[in-house]
């Protein structure tokens, strides 16, 4: 049995300025996507500018930090939202979607096309391989934080977290998906998107596996307690919302290979 090592949040501070170790995750995620993200504009047939990276890695950053706490708010935090408005404002206590995010990802590819024209689906092609390493230093915030850990278990890697309050080893969720949604989608979309492949391919790849491996770490994540269980007495928000990303990757997938076929 292992016991967290319940982290001070607060990395470090500048005077009053506290710096707290989930923003720097986020910062970590922004910086490791900006970096893949000039390195394929690189490739002698990317068509992309270092310039419209900087630009799209703003883009993207506006819409995961916007989307991610509005959706957590919308699909996990509602209640606590009625009872004291201010809490949407509070990102640096955790409280982020992905699935927001990735709303507000789509929200910022939109309006970065209106402005470069390179269009939707290419461009979001180009940037899927970029996201996973931000869900891995994200996933790593929730660990540092000691939040969204997983079920109880016996295993002998199980963690008691001390924010339970109930001294039982769990599952660290956090770092299965980290593994999960962070390296290994990196690995397969990366070297996937190594070779050409039909406009939508690359995307339809990401929403696939980033939608089963959420679904499958569900079955060890403890659900979100205001939430519980929504259907059939297993069935988690995070799985209700991560059904429609696997048929969304098949459709895409569908879509791109018989275009490429006709």
């Amino acid at each position: 049995m292992l016991v967290h090592p319940n982290f001070d949040p607060v990395a470090f501070a500048l005077g009053p300025l506290q710096i707290r170790w989930y923003g720097l995750m986020y910062l970590l995620g922004f910086a490791g996507g900006w970096a893949l993200g000039r390195y394929r504009a690189k490739r002698p047939d990317s068509g992309w500018s270092a310039a419209e990276v900087d630009d799209l890695v703003f883009y993207i950053a506006l819409g995961v930090i916007l989307g991610g706490r509005i959706g957590y708010i919308l699909f996990y935090g509602l209640g606590s939202f009625w009872q004291n408005p201010l809490s949407l404002f509070r990102i640096w206590e955790g409280g982020m979607s992905f699935h927001g995010g990735f709303l507000g990802v789509l929200a910022a590819l939109v309006l970065f096309d209106r402005k470069y024209r390179r269009g939707f689906w290419p461009t979001a092609d180009f940037i899927a391989p970029l996201v996973p390493p931000g869900i891995f230093f994200g996933r790593i915030g929730n660990f540092i934080n000691g939040e969204l850990w997983g079920r109880v278990t016996d295993l002998p890697w199980g963690m008691v977290f001390q924010q339970t309050g109930d001294g039982l080893p769990r599952h660290p969720s956090q770092l299965y998906e980290a593994a999960l949604e962070g390296v290994t989608l990196f690995v397969i979309v990366w070297l996937f998107s190594a070779k050409p492949r039909p406009t939508m391919a690359v995307s339809g790849v990401f929403a696939l596996i980033y939608g089963i491996f959420r679904f499958l770490v569900e079955f060890v994540r403890q659900p979100d307690p205001q939430l519980g269980y929504l259907a059939f007495g297993w069935l988690t928000m995070g799985q209700v919302l991560s059904l429609p990303l696997i048929a969304v990757g098949i459709l895409l997938l569908g879509v791109a290979y018989r275009r490429r076929g006709t």
